[in-house]
């Protein structure tokens, strides 16, 4: 089994959280308390624990976008990331970065959108057709 990603941050409000991550964003809720969430992001854990979000900054230049740094994110098979992109289109949510193709035709070509969770946490998600292209240039 391949290693899992673990990441804890701060959400303000784990009503809204668990809306967002559990039916927005189709993630599995693993354990829980009062005070935090796991969920199963995309084969990887991260936490939600009540408290203040990280602050960001739009500094992180994509193509012409600006886009918050830092953020959270993960890296799909281009039909799950469509999939997502459809299913966070038609729950009308609002992309910083709208589902998008960067460098097309190109080494390292992929697809990408940028999107915050309740608490303004920023995420990426990437799609590519073959992800052993991910660290190609």
């Amino acid at each position: 089994m391949p290693s899992i990603f673990h990441l804890a941050f701060h959400v303000r409000d784990l009503k809204t959280s668990r809306q967002f991550y559990g039916d927005v964003l189709g993630c599995r809720e693993g354990r829980s308390t009062d005070t935090w969430i796991d969920f199963d992001f995309f084969g990887h854990q991260i936490s939600l624990h009540l408290g203040t979000p990280f602050a960001t900054t739009n500094t992180g230049k994509v193509g012409a976008h600006m886009v918050p740094m830092p953020h959270l994110g993960v890296a799909l098979q281009m039909a799950q990331w469509r999939a997502l992109a459809d299913r966070l289109t038609a729950q009308n949510v609002v992309f910083v970065m709208p589902p998008s193709i960067r460098f097309a035709g190109q080494p390292g070509e992929q697809a990408t959108m940028f999107f915050v969770d309740p608490s303004g946490n920023p995420i990426e998600v990437k799609g590519f057709e073959d992800l052993g292209t991910v660290f190609e240039r």
